[in-house]
């Protein structure tokens, strides 16, 4: 039986879950051996993990000896692009919900104090309710899923749902809903997941490795459930969704100067690359921008390489994005086809270690934009066929990590503000859903489903977790408004 786990540690996979063993011969390494436990060990190891790490047990949130969220969030700022740091703070001290869409390290830190189960899957590492929404997938579909993979990392799967189901707690909070409400509603995310995951349980792999939440058939689901009203407003949103590609950003990004297609300056957030350094230096860094994309396209799939080889670079610019992300260095690529109407917009995104790497093992990867690429394919039922990863020397001498994508592939999420609780409500279910899809594919289903079991244990445990994390959450964003009152840290708001 594996060893029990203790908090502020993951527990090893156990040992009749599914692991690779390598040997040595003659000083040569020989092929890694694949063990295959059957169904029957998968689940008594999901029902050991239950006896060592009992269900009631995820409701547990540790106060005492905690770290300071300031500090935490300090010490992120030291890699970032320091005149973008200010900007981060003022979208963070928005709202208590703003405050824990940027506050993932500070998450972390508390998740590694927590009961680990041990069963390990590819997590998101940030599958806060933001961070799920619709986007294009290959053949043109919409679909939802998780679509945001910066802090991926293995380790237990439950510190994702605990993310997921806190982010409801908070959001739920902020939109004024009951606790009784709330309740409700972290209720049917985690029962989402667990109901899923016991449904992923009994499929084959290839079933598993295929399945996508369409959202023609998530619409059908709930059709009975809007009225009129809403079924346009639902209809609208995917409507603009689908729209949302790059010759959409060509004419919202861009202005025409001599007949040619060029970046917007809209500093501090969109600023082109010559207003940021200088002519000579521009020249310099599209150099660098130049055998980046030329690397890049190493690390896709050929034939989408062949597609890409038939753009040509146009012009760079460093955009700013999201809330935990803003200072992190990321840039839009303009590129162009045929001609000016055949645009395609890529965005480089700088990958720095997952907030989650100080608590777990080692996820093994020199190049973390690798990291992130190969967490995306191996969790997303769909992905981007740009998805890449490279590394690249900056201005400043120093080598960083991105991963690239398109900018806009048909993506669209909720207007968190908006939402009912009914709404919120259906939100949650199936972002549990999602999220068990992504777990599925990538750790040991039949024990997760084992130990989650089919009472609705682990549901009120969750329950309790992000209630709890929530009330904490409104002190720490409080205390980030008390730094940017007495000038601890700057704070830019409303940019």
């Amino acid at each position: 039986m594996a060893r029990s786990a203790k908090p502020g540690r993951v527990a090893p996979k156990p040992d009749t879950a599914s692991r690779v063993t390598a040997s040595r011969a003659n000083g040569r390494r020989r092929p890694a051996k694949i063990e295959h436990p059957s169904r029957g060990e998968r689940a008594d190891a999901g029902k050991a993990a239950r006896v060592r790490v009992p269900l009631d047990s995820h409701a547990g949130f540790v106060t005492a000896g905690r770290s300071d969220p300031i500090e935490l969030l300090e010490s992120q700022a030291g890699t970032r692009v320091a005149e973008l740091v200010p900007i981060r703070y003022g979208r963070m001290v928005a709202s208590p919900f703003a405050f824990y869409r940027g506050g993932a390290l500070v998450m972390a830190a508390d998740l590694a104090q927590t009961p680990s189960s041990g069963l390990q899957v590819q997590l998101c590492g940030d599958a806060h309710m933001s961070n799920f929404g619709v986007y294009a997938s290959a053949e043109r579909r919409l679909v939802f899923d998780i679509n945001d993979f910066d802090e991926t990392h293995p380790g237990p799967f439950e510190w994702d749902v605990k993310r997921l189901a806190a982010s409801l707690a908070v959001a739920g909070r902020d939109n004024g809903f009951s606790a009784k409400k709330r309740r409700k509603i972290v209720l049917a995310a985690a029962a989402g997941y667990r109901t899923s995951m016991i449904e992923f349980a009994g499929q084959g792999n290839l079933s598993v490795w295929y399945s996508h939440a369409n959202m023609d058939d998530l619409l059908s689901q709930i059709g009975d459930q809007l009225d009129a009203k809403r079924k346009a407003r639902t209809q609208a949103a995917l409507d603009k969704a689908q729209s949302r590609d790059s010759l959409q950003a060509l004419a919202k990004l861009t202005t025409m100067v001599d007949g040619r297609a060029r970046i917007l300056s809209q500093p501090p957030l969109l600023v082109p690359v010559e207003e940021l350094w200088g002519e000579e230096q521009a020249k310099a860094a599209y150099e660098r921008l130049r055998i980046l994309t030329r690397s890049y396209r190493r690390t896709l799939q050929w034939d989408r390489r062949h597609l890409l080889e038939q753009f040509k670079l146009v012009q760079v610019a460093r955009k700013v994005v999201g809330v935990g992300s803003v200072g992190t260095r990321a840039w839009i690529l303009l590129f162009e086809g045929l001609d000016g109407g055949d645009p395609l917009f890529l965005q480089a995104k700088e990958a720095q270690a997952s907030v989650l790497s100080g608590f777990v093992k080692s996820s093994g990867y020199k190049n973390q934009g690798e990291r992130v690429v190969n967490g995306q394919h191996l969790m997303q039922a769909s992905s981007d066929i740009f998805l890449g990863w490279q590394r690249i020397e900056g201005p400043d001498g120093v080598d960083r990590d991105f991963y690239l994508r398109q900018l806009r592939d048909g993506k669209g999420s909720v207007v968190v503000e908006e939402m009912v609780p009914d709404g919120m409500g259906f939100y949650g279910r199936i972002c549990g859903q999602a999220l068990a899809r992504a777990h599925a594919r990538s750790g040991d289903r039949v024990a997760i489903a084992a130990y989650l079991g089919k009472s609705d244990r682990f549901d009120n445990a969750i329950a309790d977790f992000a209630e709890t994390c929530a009330e904490q959450n409104v002190r720490d964003h409080a205390a980030l408004a008390d730094a940017a009152a007495t000038g601890r840290v700057i704070a830019q708001t409303g940019i």
